[in-house]
């Protein structure tokens, strides 16, 4: 396949990456103290809840590179390979993280009776949609691995 034609799920790889990274540094932090200047009750859950959040862009950052990864196998006829094959396993797991990061910030924020109705449906929306990408690459990484099973009695057949 010619260099390049993934070239616009990279520039969107990396526009994501652009946006999330700073919304982590500059937006991130200022609703953490805008909240706590707020809810003066709840201002002992700033930096915890900052520090989970922030925790949780380690594996989206690694599932992007990736991601970017899979689309460089792509360019270069890897499509089919025990490299990708690992990419998919990494970004299954990175999305599982999310999933049991945002879940254990959910129940946390539950047990402490500081769950704002808004921030609970924004984390479900986020835990359900990283489940739904962990299946899908769960999905994807079960068909890889039978096409490159196909493929080795392929090549030993002739």
């Amino acid at each position: 396949m010619k260099q390049g034609t993934t070239l616009f799920l990279k520039s969107a790889i990396v526009i994501i990456g652009i946006i999330v990274l700073a919304l982590s540094i500059f937006w991130l932090p200022y609703q953490a103290n805008f909240f706590a200047e707020m809810y003066p009750e709840f201002a002992y859950l700033q930096y915890p809840l900052l520090v989970g959040l922030l925790a949780t862009t380690l594996p989206f950052f690694f599932a992007l590179y990736q991601a970017l990864k899979l689309l460089q196998y792509v360019d270069y006829d890897k499509a089919f390979s025990t490299k990708t094959l690992f990419s998919l396993k990494n970004i299954k797991y990175c999305a599982l993280v999310i999933s049991v990061l945002y879940m254990v910030g959910f129940i946390s924020l539950l047990s402490l009776n500081a769950a704002n109705p808004g921030i609970l449906l924004i984390g479900l929306v986020i835990i359900f949609c990283s489940a739904v990408i962990a299946f899908f690459a769960a999905v994807l990484q079960n068909l890889l691995s039978r096409a490159l099973q196909l493929k080795t009695e392929n090549e030993l057949t002739v």
